[in-house]
């Protein structure tokens, strides 16, 4: 898509508009007169604000879009093409308002959205930017984000109607806010009483029973049927303090700290365990997911080792999300303490095939982790590369779409029920 087109269709315009004979036909037709050069969105308002229509309804006026052409030009300026592209996603509108500055905008829905819908306008949202839905009222609140965002999802809304793939790019948008949020929660070894409260405020509404152990881990269980039972795990402790004033830096989809470690190693595990734990209900998975997040993994594992052993009596399998690199399925700690048979590290193999991802390959080279506790339970284990690289040190990164990778194997064990119950 071309700039001119994306501006265009912030303001519930395209270019296709010029060879209908509509109010926003004749917009754009008066628009593409002016030379791109000089295309912003303030001029493109102002221009629009100029158009001369005659006998059209005032701007409170409730149209029914399935029978009328919208005046979109006597629309409050930054709501217009919000509600054209509601309106081409099968979303009708009845009335709108921006806010006039205010930091709230709303939209008259002609009937509620479905669950799809919802979903949809949820991953179409700019960060900072809540949503909410009074009976048919859309109410967009954009205090903390500022009017420009109310033009970012007009894009995004046209940017669907032209191709529902962008609903992947939406979803790794949504995953790095994600993790960003839980890189700048502090948490250095024996010190993650922090971290384990924000678990515990995500926690408390999915899941079925949840816990802080005597050692600090952050334990849970949700029920998703019968079947197996199978243990997710990620570490809460960095090796050292995140520093204060730090800012996180972005390179394409690579983030790493303007100074001292990143702390990837393993905010990207808790994060890639919280997605799962979204999406999972969407998946065909029946049985029941255990979460641990252990403390004081950096100095010996010692919040693992620690863990109530009739928590884990009943795991069919264990699940750690705490590798660094990509793709790697780690089924031994250096080449001589397994973790699990060949034939069990061959089922991640297979979800990354059966997803699209043939090169998650197998490797006993791994290192000391919560997984060599959970495999000495007895436990068929494994360890996940998560996109962090340079763990422990002031170099460290993580590759955001590595990481959401990781979310999508997971999915995918889960999706074609590939973990069996143990005999």
């Amino acid at each position: 898509m071309t700039n001119a087109t994306i501006l265009l269709a912030r303001h519930g315009l395209s270019r296709d508009d010029q060879f209908n004979k509509t109010h926003v036909a004749c917009l754009t037709d008066s628009i593409l007169q002016y030379p791109v050069v000089d295309w912003n969105d303030r001029r493109l308002m102002e221009w629009i604000q100029q158009v001369p229509f005659k006998d059209l309804p005032g701007r409170e006026a409730i149209l029914d879009p399935s029978t009328n052409d919208l005046p979109y030009q006597s629309f409050d300026p930054y709501i217009r093409g919000i509600v054209r592209w509601l309106n081409a996603l099968d979303i009708a509108t009845l009335s709108c308002c921006d806010g006039h500055g205010r930091g709230r905008a709303s939209v008259v829905l002609k009937q509620a959205p479905s669950l799809e819908q919802w979903q949809l306008l949820q991953l179409a949202l700019p960060y900072q930017m809540t949503m909410g839905l009074t009976q048919l009222t859309l109410h967009l609140d954009y205090r903390k984000s500022g009017f420009p965002s109310l033009l970012l999802l007009a894009e995004r809304l046209y940017r669907l109607t032209e191709d529902r793939t962008y609903l992947e790019t939406l979803r790794l948008e949504q995953f790095k806010h994600r993790l960003l949020t839980w890189l700048d929660i502090p948490g250095v070894s024996k010190r993650e009483r922090l971290v384990a409260m924000c678990l515990r405020n995500e926690l408390k509404s999915k899941t079925d029973f949840l816990y802080t152990d005597k050692r600090g881990n952050v334990l849970a269980t949700i029920q998703c049927g019968v079947g197996p039972t199978v243990l997710l795990s990620a570490h809460m402790d960095t090796v050292e303090l995140i520093e204060e004033g730090r800012v996180i830096l972005e390179d394409g989809t690579t983030l790493r700290s303007s100074s001292g470690i990143l702390g990837a190693d393993d905010r990207a595990g808790i994060t890639t365990i919280l997605e799962v734990l979204d999406r999972v209900r969407n998946t065909n998975f029946s049985g029941t997911l255990k979460l641990a997040f252990t403390v004081q993994e950096e100095i010996g594992c010692r919040g693992a080792v620690g863990i109530d052993p009739a928590f884990l009596k009943d795991v069919d399998a264990a699940i750690v999300v705490d590798r660094r690199g990509t793709r790697e399925i780690v089924t031994a700690c250096r080449n001589q303490i397994p973790f699990c048979t060949q034939e069990f590290g061959q089922l991640f193999e297979e979800a990354g095939r059966l997803v699209g991802m043939p090169d998650w390959q197998t490797t006993t080279n791994g290192g000391s982790s919560d997984t060599n506790v959970f495999a000495g339970f007895g436990i068929p284990s494994v360890n996940l590369s998560v996109g962090y690289r340079h763990e422990h040190t002031e170099h460290e990164t993580v590759d955001y779409a590595a990481t959401f990778e990781t979310v999508a194997l997971i999915e995918s064990v889960f999706h074609h029920q590939l973990i069996p119950i143990r005999s």
